[in-house]
């Protein structure tokens, strides 16, 4: 296994933390009707963070790697110290507040509620940009793009980079809803992509994604819904021909 893949793994173990917050409940701070977009809040009872800390430090662990490097995955002392971290370090009440400083909303689409934060610039004429995280991470990995995106002037930038940004949860992700169901595979969730950019009242837009995002905006690229104007994506996803066929069911 080569040092790259390993370094991905370990990017992995500590994005699937930031995953967690789908075993906390959100608050929802209005009633839901089919297609209205509600504010949304992050609110999670300190009795749901304790119990999450205490499954963290219940793991049972594997025995010690055979081998004195990393031939055989992430070594057991590493993956400890990252899991002990999370289980006694981590400030979820910060991480909430800068969820709860950017405007959330809940909106259902295709019969499921979806998260997303939307922030518009405050220059005129900003281009519309919806972006999805990967797996098994969430919006936290695009949080540092807000100012960067949302005001360049402030970081070296011009008034006509500036973008308004839609960061969405995927389904079964952070605090949207989960399936029910089979088939919310990347042109479902890109149909529900576009169908969030027209509910937010957007004509033209372009998207990004990286990792599983890829798949999904490149998924709204072949279907290409009206004002879609072009796609980014970084770190595609190559999907087995037996996964996509599962994907697709």
């Amino acid at each position: 296994m080569s040092a790259r893949s390993l370094t991905r793994r370990e990017i992995l173990v500590a994005t699937a933390a930031a995953g967690a917050v789908g075993l906390l409940p959100g608050t929802l701070n209005a009633a839901a009707t089919s297609s209205s977009i509600r504010p949304f809040t992050v609110n999670i009872p300190l009795e749901e963070i304790d119990e999450l800390r205490r499954r963290i430090m219940a793991t049972r662990w594997p025995d010690q790697e055979t081998v004195a490097d990393r031939s055989q995955g992430v070594q057991l002392a590493r993956l400890q110290e990252i899991v002990r971290y999370w289980g006694t370090k981590y400030d979820w009440r910060k991480a909430e507040a800068r969820l709860n400083a950017l405007p959330q909303f809940m909106t259902e689409i295709d019969g499921i509620d979806i998260h997303f934060l939307h922030i518009r610039s405050k220059h005129t004429n900003a281009l519309p940009l919806i972006m999805t995280h990967g797996w098994p991470g969430s919006v936290f990995e695009l949080l540092q793009t807000v100012g960067p995106l949302t005001d360049p002037t402030q970081h070296g930038g011009r008034p006509e980079d500036a973008f308004d940004l839609v960061l969405p949860s995927m389904p079964g992700y952070g605090f949207s809803g989960k399936p029910r169901g089979v088939g919310w595979n990347p042109d479902r969730i890109a149909s529900a992509w576009a169908e969030l950019m027209q509910r937010l009242g957007y004509d033209h837009y372009v998207a990004q994604g990286g990792d599983w995002g890829a798949p999904v905006s490149s998924a709204m690229a072949r279907k290409a819904p009206t004002g879609l104007l072009g796609i980014h994506i970084n770190l595609p996803a190559t999907i087995p021909a037996d996964v996509a066929a599962v994907l697709a069911a």
